[in-house]
């Protein structure tokens, strides 16, 4: 299922939620554990994990933009900018022991690139529940191909009302 994406105060907020079978601590360290973090996003390094700490984003050029953590509630919300835009991550604990994940990106203004940061969230996010599940995702490239075109007709829709 696509992210759910509506008009917010600040722009646009495109919601992703997913249901694990694992525990918020499992899911937490995902999140928030560099060596974990790489093999789902290889781009990004937790420096300093605080609010007011840095998380990076290597521009693979040899240049690093540095993300400020704006919210961090251990096993619970972590939240960082992300260019002009922010990331929001929130786990909540399962009766039956699993979690729920949910990321929000607060958009500030749709472009034409939008569609690629929302299919590469939703792919992360696929990637996220294969290697908590153990499972072997086969091609990143395709799904993210897939995803895209499904974002950018959402987007479009969104930038025509």
């Amino acid at each position: 299922m696509l992210a759910a994406i509506k008009p917010s105060e600040d722009g646009y907020e495109a919601r992703f939620e997913r249901r694990l079978k694992h525990p918020v601590e499992k899911v937490w360290s995902f999140l928030t554990e560099n060596d974990k973090l790489k093999r789902w996003f290889s781009e990004l390094q937790v420096d300093d994990l605080r609010e007011g700490g840095v998380i990076k984003f290597d521009m693979q050029d040899g240049t690093f933009e540095e993300m400020r953590i704006l919210e961090l509630r251990p096993h619970s919300v972590l939240e960082y900018t992300w260019g002009d835009d922010r990331v929001r991550f929130e786990l909540y604990p399962e009766p039956d022991g699993g979690s729920r994940l949910v990321l929000i990106e607060k958009i500030r203004r749709l472009t034409d690139h939008s569609p690629k940061d929302l299919a590469g969230w939703h792919v992360c996010l696929d990637v996220v529940e294969a290697l908590l599940d153990d499972r072997t995702f086969e091609s990143r490239e395709q799904a993210w191909e897939r995803r895209y075109k499904e974002y950018e007709r959402a987007v479009a829709r969104l930038r025509n009302e």
